[in-house]
């Protein structure tokens, strides 16, 4: 099920939130409904029952692992209070086990492919098609019994070990919360009107974003895409680059919208995934902008236990490289991926080296701005396109070095007035929207009747318009479900 299908916008979520808030006003009435924690057990049946619709086998697979974990997470705990030793064997033990659960649905083809190329030698298994949102449910995993690790939270019950893992708006994509964290989210959450309309107003916004945005930018780059076999020129294959870098930011932070909007409505309170990150001056302040709860994720449970930056520069530049190593073969399986972490790696370690260089600092900041912009639109090309071949013949269009000697469509054909328009919105919202100006301003208004009446008569336009986007145009997956 789709966070932008009918059945879930119209059916689903609006019966499971009636639902949920009359358990709520239950509790009141009838104690024992509190003492048993009817709403959790709703959330954790409703959120299997989600993630059932990508297959009931799926969905029996991850009860299944969240049953191991639930127990592994248990014996950790048990074992770090009665003997040290044995809580960190029990941890390498849930740790190699999780990761090799992701490899195994993930990148067992990949390993096939590249055993045949290397000894020239058949070797065949049975093709795994990876369960919904696999990445995301192991750091989910990496995460729980790691903290119960650290002493940074107590194992949770069952109920709580299966809301955690499986809960339905962060289960396929994120955002990625720790265990640590989502603890607290469980017995601190509470529900009020405010946060309900919060919760609706960034569903809205998240779903304009997707439908509205994403999907028409995404269009014109498949457009694009299915000419390059007969020919394009440089400007549109810059342009395609462009919309690229503009569709995936508006796809993946309209689904975090989404489900941070969707987790408000039940009392979870989400920290935002993303913070202009096309504003960023460079590739280091990127990543600290672009999809935050990886980032997080990475920091806390591969970054600082390699050391962080505690053992020296040469370790901490290592450790970076690691971190973003790491990142790369955990986005894909391909090379493609893996030159692309290690691209935005060696990126942030150079910024490390020079960051306190006084002719770095003198660089003009639009310059600045335009390398790191440039960097993160050739890197998004791994992402659109199948292979590195397919990488560089593109960029051999961008720059010029390959052409074609007859071109049936130029950029006038592809980028029309509207998708201009669109492109400017895109733009506008991605950045202008940044500056602090607009941040005081907005606070000032907030404070307005009128001003509210206004947001919320736009954020009901911007419904609108995404439902009708979304009954007349194809059905388009989030780019993120892949990973």
């Amino acid at each position: 099920m789709n966070f932008t299908s009918p059945l879930f916008l119209f059916v689903c979520m609006p019966l499971w939130v009636i639902f949920y808030y009359l358990l709520q006003g239950g509790e009141h009435c009838f104690p024992i409904l509190k003492k048993i924690e009817i709403k959790d057990w709703f959330l954790a049946i409703v959120s299997i029952g989600f993630y059932s619709w990508s297959g009931v086998v799926n969905a029996l697979k991850l009860c299944v692992y969240i049953i191991a974990v639930y127990c592994m997470g248990n014996l950790i705990e048990k074992g770090r209070k009665d003997n040290g030793r044995l809580g960190f064997v029990l941890l390498l033990v849930g740790c190699v086990g999780s990761v090799l659960t992701l490899c195994f649905f993930k990148y067992m083809n990949a390993i096939e492919s590249m055993f045949i190329d290397f000894f020239n030698k058949d070797m065949h298994f049975k093709s795994m098609i990876a369960p919904l949102g696999i990445s995301f449910i192991t750091f989910s995993a990496l995460s729980y019994i790691i903290d119960i690790y650290r002493g940074s939270a107590k194992a949770g019950t069952f109920r709580e070990a299966v809301l955690y893992i499986s809960f339905f708006p962060k289960v396929v994509s994120g955002p990625i919360i720790l265990w640590k964290d989502f603890a607290i989210k469980i017995s601190n959450r509470n529900i009020d009107s405010e946060k309900l309309l919060n919760g609706i107003n960034r569903i809205a916004i998240g779903l304009s974003k997707k439908v509205i945005l994403a999907d028409t930018l995404g269009t014109v780059v498949q457009k694009i895409q299915n000419q390059t076999i007969n020919g394009i020129d440089g400007i549109t294959a810059w342009g395609c680059a462009f919309l690229y870098m503009l569709q995936i930011y508006y796809d993946f932070s309209g689904y975090s919208d989404v489900a941070i909007g969707l987790s408000g409505l039940f009392g979870f309170e989400v920290d935002d995934n993303f913070n202009f990150p096309y504003t960023s001056l460079s590739i280091t302040e990127f990543w600290k902008r672009w999809h935050i709860s990886l980032g997080k994720w990475f920091k806390e449970y591969i970054y600082f236990p390699l050391g962080g930056n505690r053992k020296g520069s040469g370790r901490t530049l290592l450790n970076l490289f690691i971190v973003f190593l790491v990142t790369g073969i955990w986005h894909g399986s391909g090379w493609k991926y893996l030159c692309w972490g290690i691209m935005h790696g060696i990126c942030c370690i150079i910024e490390r080296c020079v960051k306190g260089k006084l002719w770095y600092q003198r660089i003009p900041k639009f310059l600045r701005w335009i390398s790191t912009m440039f960097i993160v639109m050739i890197g998004w090309e791994t992402f659109r396109l199948e292979s590195l071949g397919a990488v560089r013949d593109f960029i051999q269009i961008m720059f010029g070095f390959r052409t074609f000697s007859s071109i049936t469509f130029t950029y006038n054909y592809f980028f029309s007035y509207k998708v201009v328009c669109m492109i400017i919105i895109a733009v506008v919202g991605s950045t202008l929207f940044s500056k602090e100006i607009f941040k005081r301003e907005l606070e000032k208004l907030k404070k307005l009747p009128l001003f509210f009446c206004m947001q919320e008569s736009l954020i009901l336009i911007l419904m609108i318009l995404s439902i009708i986007c979304m009954t007349n145009s194809t059905y388009s997956p989030f780019i993120y479900f892949q990973y």
